[in-house]
């Protein structure tokens, strides 16, 4: 891996940046006090080529890579995770329909993704009693004639009172995780009944709510590959939205410690700057030595799948460190800022509560552990 970053990567990484200082930062705090679903910035976020950035050009992506992704990720978490991981979502809904679509899938849905007409995407396949487990999955699909017909439930679904493109995950035949499909369902498409707003500790200002399904007719063009594909579907499109989640934990930690950087410097006790002194010193140390290590494990996950190689593992290496780095290090946040840490007068505060999400979707932590055990007797097996 070239440690380097190209001149596209440096562009999107520099246009991410500079969109996240000075459009999203500025409201971030006040969306999430409102608890505000920032719709009108996933327009500008389109035109930037932020809700696309690994699809092709002519879908009206970026064209720029997983890697370019990541980067442009922990940019616009840095500024406000809420917005990221819509963005992370949406994303990861147009890789796949462009990964499994047709191309009249691709045509309609991947493009109204990228240009912000479809606002964002969702994902639906956490139900509310089958989060890590897709088998235990109960929201049916049956073919009635040339549709589809979905009845079910979904929870904890991000956007989903905004999402235009929906990929939805239902059972069309008893077989387990063989018996699961996958579908595209347009939102205000009638039979989907958008929950309530779910009151969260953090991502306030991101959209979370349950989707109920009563006899919601879809085409039967919308199935996304094959019947029965749906497990397949929903490890691929997992296994890449844990980049995006360990992309946004690295941004998350690096405002922190910036945060802390500035506040240390300004802050005196016994007539110096707190900064001054050894023990933050070193908790800075400290913070920054496990940020860098998160970074180059993510983008090390994003560079493997952009070469189109196996990276399971290393999506889940990064995913699982990352986000508990996170955690740590706004934890620490905190406690540089001493009671002012508690309060919202100053963003760390914000930082704590949206980072400890980070270690519970996209697959837990002890999930991540799972995996990364499996992959690693596959290969000494």
């Amino acid at each position: 891996m070239n440690l380097e970053l190209s001149e596209t990567q440096t562009l999107i990484r520099d246009t991410a940046r500079k969109f996240a200082r000075e459009k999203i930062a500025p409201r971030a705090r006040a969306l999430e006090r409102e608890e505000r679903f920032p719709t009108e910035l996933f327009k500008e976020l389109a035109e930037v080529g932020l809700l696309g950035v690994n699809i092709p050009a002519r879908y009206g992506g970026a064209e720029a890579g997983v890697v370019a992704y990541a980067l442009a990720m922990m940019e616009i978490a840095a500024a406000d995770a809420s917005t990221s991981v819509a963005m992370s979502v949406t994303n990861m809904c147009a890789e796949l329909i462009h990964a499994f679509g047709t191309e009249a899938q691709r045509e309609k849905f991947v493009t109204r993704l990228t240009s912000g007409e479809a606002v964002v995407g969702s994902f639906a396949l956490s139900e509310p009693h089958a989060g890590s487990d897709p088998g235990a999955l109960s929201t049916s699909a049956v073919r009635k004639g040339d549709k589809w017909v979905l009845n079910g439930s979904k929870q904890w679904i991000t956007s989903g009172a905004y999402a235009g493109v929906m990929v939805v995950w239902a059972r069309t035949s008893p077989a387990g995780n063989k018996g699961l499909s996958c579908f595209i369902v347009e939102g205000g498409t009638q039979g989907l009944i958008i929950g309530r707003h779910e009151d969260k500790m953090g991502l306030r200002s991101s959209n979370t709510v349950s989707l109920t399904f009563e006899d919601c007719e879809i085409p039967e063009d919308q199935l996304l590959g094959k019947e029965g594909e749906g497990f397949k579907l929903a490890m691929v499109a997992l296994d890449g939205g844990r980049i995006g989640i360990a992309s946004q934990a690295c941004g998350v930690a690096r405002a922190a410690l910036e945060a802390s950087v500035r506040y240390t410097k300004d802050r005196k006790a016994f007539n110096q700057p707190v900064a001054d002194f050894q023990a933050p010193r070193f908790m800075m140390a400290d913070m920054k030595v496990q940020l860098s290590a998160a970074e180059l494990l993510t983008l090390r996950a994003a560079h493997m799948k952009e070469q189109g190689r196996p990276f399971t593992r290393e999506a889940s290496m990064a995913k699982l460190y990352a986000s508990e780095m996170a955690n740590r290090v706004c934890d620490k946040a905190v406690q540089l800022h001493g009671g002012y840490g508690y309060i919202d007068e100053f963003p760390v505060e914000r930082y704590f509560r949206d980072a400890r999400v980070q270690t519970i979707y996209e697959g837990t932590s002890e999930v991540q552990r799972m995996v990364i055990a499996r992959e690693i007797f596959k290969l000494f097996s």
